[in-house]
């Protein structure tokens, strides 16, 4: 009964006077208009914080998420580089006392992630040599943002398309340990014709050092019997790479 008669009482009474009425945070309307222009302008028309504003309210969706995006992006210099950051130093960033917990985070490794595989995908597809700065691209984007040197294996085909990516080694902030034979025995196994050798420098120069130009030519030389060879050996800053082909490196 009582609640019947309260419902009497508000039809009588009327819609609550605008005053009365709960204010829709004026954030999530910017929220709304961001993502219908996403839609209908195309997502390259938005700015990096905007698109980093838009990821973050996936886990936080009655949430302001333009500030942390900012801070973010602030913080680690760039959209790639929040990507690419360490979960515990991207849950360390603040703005106004909150952060990101693990579901934002995973949320933006999964983003990275889905992301390098669509360029994997296309370099499935086609000449690799004949797409070279869709190569150079996708290496920047997996690993110019380390903060300890990788070494990568891409294993190519006949017709150069990419068979396999792996990483090899993982070392420290500036060596990495390669193997020769470790690298054209695994070359072997996966049946490919062609390697291109790739790893970055934490540092942000890609200038080569002499253990890279060594290690570069004791693996040319001990695929190249078995009918395997090395196109090149990209070193990826920040910004920047090295081709060691282009150097004259690999004869």
């Amino acid at each position: 009964m009582r609640g019947k008669r309260q419902l009497e009482l508000s039809d009588a009474l009327g819609p609550l006077p605008e005053s009365l009425t709960p204010e829709k945070p004026h954030y999530l309307e910017h929220r709304h208009r961001l993502q219908e222009r996403l839609l209908n302008a195309g997502a390259e028309n938005l700015p990096d914080y905007e698109i980093l504003e838009i990821l973050l309210a996936a886990s936080n969706p009655r949430g302001d998420t333009k500030p942390l995006a900012k801070r973010l992006l602030d913080h680690f210099g760039g959209l790639a580089a929040v990507l690419s950051a360490a979960p515990e130093a991207v849950m360390d960033v603040k703005e106004d006392g909150r952060g990101l917990g693990q579901a934002g985070v995973a949320m933006l490794k999964a983003v990275r992630e889905a992301a390098l595989r669509l360029s994997q995908t296309d370099l499935r597809q086609r000449d690799v040599i004949g797409s070279w700065d869709k190569l150079i691209d996708y290496c920047t984007a997996t690993i110019a943002h380390g903060t300890v040197e990788e070494f990568h294996l891409l294993f190519l085909d006949r017709k150069n398309a990419l068979i396999k990516h792996e990483r090899q080694q993982r070392g420290t902030i500036d060596h990495t340990p390669v193997y020769p034979r470790e690298v054209v025995k695994r070359a072997l196994e996966l049946n490919a014709s062609a390697l291109i050798l790739v790893h970055n420098h934490p540092s942000g120069d890609p200038t080569p050092s002499k253990a890279d130009i060594s290690v570069t030519k004791d693996i040319a030389n001990a695929a190249r019997p078995l009918g395997v060879t090395v196109h090149d050996h990209l070193i990826i800053g920040r910004g920047r790479h090295t081709s060691l082909r282009d150097m004259g490196m690999l004869g």
